[in-house]
């Protein structure tokens, strides 16, 4: 068997070409974790992982950044290396924002820049939304900033309560071998290349006495009780004041969204973004993209970020907390 701190130490070898600091700050409920990149009083660029993935999903991306940005990277409540919520309590998109609101302030930082993918484009685009004098510049990648539904609401929250009382009824937590767990992170996530599921399993698996668990909270895979109609996604679009990005892989969640309705609400919100002056581009690969081959997105982040980027007063408007 493969052992975590064999990967750790191949994945630190080959894809970290400069200084990375671990991330820890308190929360109520426990801890939120994640990765540091760069000088300490860098341009500030937080990055926020999607569902179910953890922060090293920006492994292989930002080496490939300029080094003079300060890139923080955090494990989700629920994902990586950061703290479960408390029992009795559900994943939602604006409690993550409200984490992300927390992580700012202990970075103290006054105004910077977000990179999201898939889920973390999400909180990115309700984050710049209600906080929109925080946020300069967004990426996107491979995300359309909000995720409306038109499901009935009345069904959607009953699934969520009863799948939160059936959860609380199981104890047993299932424990793998490292191969078993590899394997079913492939066989749920086709768009990993084998190399980037071994960045993820890092920080996704914990050991334990005869093998390994996942580190990430079941509770995630629950039905969402906090929906939003496109009506309010647009709405909050409307609010964002920065500059934006839209990354799409070709074979990514352009294709994943297939329903009329669907493409529907996709097209309607890059609509919204363009004539907000955003930018949407399209590149070849897969929902994983920037992780299995960050060279295609790289420059176009880097190019984008740089572009009329605000000067950033590190020393008296970004310092940031001593991690």
């Amino acid at each position: 068997m493969q052992t975590l701190k064999g990967v750790r130490h191949l994945m630190t070898s080959a894809t970290m070409k400069q200084a990375v600091t671990e991330f820890n700050m308190p929360v109520p409920w426990g801890e939120i974790r994640g990765k540091v990149w760069g000088p300490d009083h860098g341009r500030p660029i937080l990055c926020l992982h999607g569902w179910a993935d953890n922060c090293g999903t920006f492994n292989t991306l930002i080496p490939l950044l300029p080094k003079e940005w300060k890139c923080v990277a955090v494990d989700m409540a629920g994902h990586g290396l950061s703290s479960h919520r408390p029992p009795g309590v559900f994943y939602s998109f604006p409690a993550y924002v409200a984490d992300i609101r927390r992580v700012i302030g202990a970075l103290q930082w006054k105004r910077f820049s977000i990179i999201g993918h898939s889920m973390g484009g999400n909180v990115a685009g309700m984050f710049s939304a209600l906080y929109p004098e925080m946020v300069d510049s967004v990426v996107l990648l491979d995300s359309y900033g909000f995720l409306p539904t038109d499901a009935e609401l009345h069904t959607v929250i009953r699934q969520g309560f009863e799948g939160m009382l059936e959860f609380e009824k199981k104890k047993d937590e299932k424990v793998y071998t490292y191969e078993n767990a590899l394997m079913r992170l492939l066989a749920a996530n086709p768009s990993l290349l084998e190399q980037s599921a071994h960045i993820l399993l890092e920080r996704g698996l914990a050991q334990v006495e005869g093998g390994v668990v996942f580190t990430r909270d079941i509770r995630i895979n629950l039905k969402n009780v906090v929906r939003v109609s496109l009506e309010q996604s647009l709405e909050l679009q409307s609010r964002i004041q920065a500059r934006v990005l839209v990354v799409l892989a070709e074979e990514g969640f352009e294709k994943m969204f297939s329903e009329p309705q669907q493409k529907i609400f996709t097209s309607t919100l890059l609509l919204g973004y363009k004539e907000q002056s955003g930018m949407v581009v399209n590149v070849p690969g897969d929902h994983h993209v920037h992780l299995n081959t960050p060279e295609t997105v790289a420059q176009l982040i880097t190019d984008f970020l740089q572009k009329e980027a605000p000067s950033h007063s590190t020393a008296e408007d970004t310092q940031a907390a001593k991690l």
